[in-house]
């Protein structure tokens, strides 16, 4: 049934989507959380791979697809759960893809590796990302540094233009010393840069606020744990998966939360739940 009064939104990096529905794990999270919208990222598949028993396994949802070139690698997707169209005023795939992007290094890995896709939602834009890492020896860091953040940034601006924008996914980077369990040994590899965290840095002085840090603001409560020293076992995480929001949707935020149980992945998901009554918070400047 759907509540149109508000919306459940849910991300997660599955590591790979046909692996997390031969698990179980992912009609198991579908059948327990019941999301109206699901953004997934580094899927690693394109459509027609998938066979009769992973269809089913998603037939409840309408789906939108950003596959990379590569086989095997990255890509994103987002699932809509049928009866939301009527819902809104629009859903559809913004199929311009980056407004006012002047870098092609930005250009060419959101489309080539299948970085970003973005959603019309009628009363916000929903942008789902998967950044790039920066790599173990930092090959990619000035890459991300000089491309990739400053213009994602502008594409979430831009949108912002027309209507309020929330963008989630694996953003590869702890923001601040509580983001991960370890900082100390951590202040010069990769997801804990200087240059990484200037990013988020600049993407919430822009105006787009940590919805989960705003609700929980001393929490240390991680969304990643590596697969080496039992380290899930032991929660010694980092935060790298997040739901940024226009400061427009701050009163229509109900709650933002990170569900470290539920496994499938060496992510967590992350949700958010949106009032979609609350206008004036929407429409506010």
């Amino acid at each position: 049934m759907v509540d149109s009064n508000k919306l459940t939104i849910y991300s997660w990096n599955v590591n790979g989507l046909r692996a997390v529905i031969r698990k179980g794990a992912l009609q198991q999270f579908l059948k327990d959380q019941n999301p109206d919208i699901l953004c997934l990222q580094e899927i690693k598949c394109k459509p027609s791979q998938l066979n009769l028993f992973e269809m089913d396994a998603l037939k409840d949802y309408q789906i939108f697809w950003r596959p990379a070139e590569r086989p095997g690698y990255s890509g994103t997707a987002i699932l809509v759960r049928y009866g939301l169209e009527s819902s809104f005023e629009l859903i559809k795939e913004n199929s311009t893809g980056f407004p006012q992007a002047k870098k092609n290094d930005f250009v060419k890995l959101a489309s080539t590796e299948g970085r970003i896709l973005i959603l019309d939602l009628g009363m916000f834009y929903l942008v789902n990302v998967y950044t790039p890492n920066s790599k173990p020896n930092l090959s990619r860091l000035a890459l991300r540094h000089d491309s990739w953040d400053p213009e994602f940034k502008n594409l979430l601006k831009t949108l912002e233009k027309e209507k309020p924008v929330v963008a989630c996914g694996d953003f590869n980077c702890a923001h601040t010393e509580i983001d991960l369990a370890r900082p100390k040994t951590n202040y010069k590899n990769a997801g804990f840069t200087a240059e990484e965290r200037e990013g988020l840095t600049s993407l919430i002085r822009a105006g787009f606020l940590d919805t989960f840090r705003l609700k929980c603001p001393n929490a240390k409560r991680y969304t990643w744990w590596s697969h080496w020293g039992h380290a899930r076992e032991n929660n010694v995480g980092w935060r790298i998966d997040y739901f940024f929001a226009s400061k427009a949707l701050q009163k229509n935020l109900q709650s933002a939360e990170i569900h470290e149980t539920i496994q499938g992945s060496d992510h967590c998901p992350v949700s958010v739940v949106i009032n979609l009554t609350t206008k004036k918070g929407a429409n506010a400047n």
